[in-house]
């Protein structure tokens, strides 16, 4: 069965929107962190702000490795209406989330991604489909902004890898454990 993974940025108190403002360099090993998760993705649900707004930047970037991967992959568009901007390889998916995103874990692939999307990925959480997560913790405090873990139902971890990049942000991986809180 396919894992659906959520590879978020995040301020060290948990904001998630605009990462820009928070995540102030990049550095080569974040570059391979970000290499490695995408690596194993076939495909990425994405939320329609997001969408909205990546459609508009990402065809034309040429910031590797993600640009590649993004334009390349197939995108799942979650919304209920119709997006603005045709973007190649998306599909818009209405309906029931947990029915879609279940059936899309049961055929054969690799992972299913979550990038951004913060409403989307809480919306996953609650439903519990998301089986890991990948997260990139910046050594900033942003106050403002939505968190990513606002919503959602209460979930033991099980950390997978640690590692500080040399500009000091935290990249770690974790999978979600079913069996609730011990």
């Amino acid at each position: 069965m396919r894992k659906v993974v959520a590879y978020e940025l995040l301020s060290l108190d948990g904001v998630a929107e605009e990462p820009d403002e928070f995540v102030t360099s990049w550095d080569d090993v974040m570059d391979e962190n970000l290499g490695r998760v995408i690596s194993t993705q076939d495909a990425v649900l994405l939320g329609h702000r997001t969408y909205d707004h990546w459609s508009k930047f990402w065809p034309t970037s040429n910031i590797e490795p993600f640009a590649k991967f993004i334009n390349g992959v197939e995108k799942f568009v979650i919304a209920t209406t119709a997006t603005t901007q045709n973007w190649s390889n998306s599909v818009v998916v209405s309906g029931d989330l947990f029915e879609f995103v279940s059936k899309l874990k049961r055929q054969s692939g690799e992972d299913i991604g979550v990038h951004g999307s913060i409403r989307l990925f809480q919306s996953l959480c609650e439903l519990e489909l998301v089986d890991e997560l990948r997260l990139v913790i910046s050594p900033a405090i942003h106050i403002r902004g939505r968190k990513l873990f606002e919503k959602g139902l209460p979930s033991r971890l099980t950390m997978t890898r640690q590692v500080v990049s040399p500009t000091g942000y935290l990249l770690l991986d974790y999978e979600v454990q079913r069996a609730g809180i011990k």
